[in-house]
């Protein structure tokens, strides 16, 4: 029995670093990635936007490729950040491609999909902006206007199902406000000031 004991006693320490060679690896990248989020949502916080798309970047990078939700979730928040760094371009392409990927996953959470959704109308309503303001032909930004109409116009039917009146009064400025972009002359688009998100 002793020596049972003792054999046991001393094949503890070998458990543990066989742990810590194997699935203990895993739990290290993944606290490396929980340290870059934490990073990147501190950043965000404090308006430091390139820091946080650099920050949620590496930790997609670093992310398992069995995490798919988590990377499309941090893929989402990256995206939100490009927006407010400069990067409105990038953004709106990430944005569509994870709509998408949303879309043909049924697994996908309903909040997930309208948050994406919403962030994806967001940049096109922006870029629409912009485009008008860079002085592009209509050929040229009414298409980032009609879908960013569609993506409000689906958010609000959605949000009529739900019976949310906060999230119903939302979807319905933001339908109107992408309707009155279209609308508004050129003269009187540059009189306003820049929207903000």
């Amino acid at each position: 029995m002793r020596t049972f004991l003792l054999l046991s006693w001393l094949a503890l320490p070998v458990a543990g670093v066989a742990y810590h060679y194997g699935p203990g690896q895993d739990r290290l990248v993944l606290d490396e990635v929980a340290r870059l989020v934490a990073s990147a949502e501190s950043a965000a916080a404090d308006s430091d936007w390139a820091d946080a798309v650099k920050s949620y970047g590496e930790a997609i990078g670093k992310l398992p490729g069995d995490r798919v939700g988590e990377a499309r979730h941090l893929r989402l928040e990256r995206a939100k950040a490009q927006m407010n760094a400069n990067e409105l371009p990038t953004a709106a392409r990430d944005l569509q491609s994870l709509v998408e990927e949303f879309d043909r996953d049924p697994a996908t959470s309903p909040e997930l999909r309208a948050e994406s959704r919403r962030a994806l109308a967001n940049s096109q309503f922006y870029m629409t902006w912009l485009l008008r303001l860079e002085g592009k032909t209509r050929a040229e930004w009414e298409p980032q206007i009609e879908a960013a109409r569609q993506n409000y116009r689906l958010l609000a039917e959605a949000a009529e199902g739900s019976g949310d009146a906060k999230a119903q009064d939302d979807t319905r400025e933001d339908l109107e406000a992408a309707i009155r972009l279209e609308r508004l002359e050129l003269e009187d688009l540059q009189g306003l000031p820049l929207p903000s998100q």
